[in-house]
């Protein structure tokens, strides 16, 4: 598993967009993990799906409601990744009005999932294998804290957590 200190897996993610801009094509787009985290300070946080109650009740708004929050205290950039598809993951990000806030990241393969080490085999309830709930402040690609969620739980990688930690960072 991936632990603080650790640099992140190689890995490419894909966003979708529905406007041009920055040499962005509309549709989803590659983003290479290592490029995209070069250089810059990132409040990632993963969890196991769009659209299901905690991630859109909790997760996601605590996150695009902190957002100036998250910029004041250094970040550059958030994350949200997910083991969906990109036109998913879009969707997701229009019901949840994050444009400009969070970015949202499918992993639909689960190749980053599975790289971190902090899968969750939902199988059984016909989800199949996605991403354990975690958050995490990356730094130039480096792990700087690391919050990781016991199973069926939300405790440690809200939003509030990860911004105490971007202050102290």
């Amino acid at each position: 598993m991936i632990k603080v200190g650790d640099t992140l897996p190689s890995a490419t993610l894909q966003e979708y967009s529905e406007v041009e801009g920055e040499g962005c094509s509309i549709g989803p787009n590659p983003v290479d993990v290592s490029k995209a985290a070069a250089g810059k300070t990132i409040a990632l946080f993963a969890l196991p799906g769009a659209f299901t109650p905690t991630c859109s009740a909790k997760h996601v708004p605590g996150y695009v409601q902190r957002a100036d929050e998250f910029k004041a205290a250094g970040v550059d950039e958030i994350w949200c990744v997910s083991v969906n598809d990109a036109f998913v993951m879009g969707a997701w990000a229009r019901d949840q009005k994050t444009n400009g806030k969070v970015r949202m990241l499918a992993d639909g393969s689960g190749i980053f999932a599975n790289a971190t080490g902090l899968t969750l085999d939902l199988t059984a309830r016909g989800m199949g294998v996605r991403s354990n709930r975690y958050s995490m402040l990356v730094k130039d690609g480096k792990v700087v804290s690391l919050n990781v969620e016991a199973p069926g739980k939300f405790e440690v990688s809200d939003a509030d957590t990860l911004l105490a930690q971007a202050k102290k960072a």
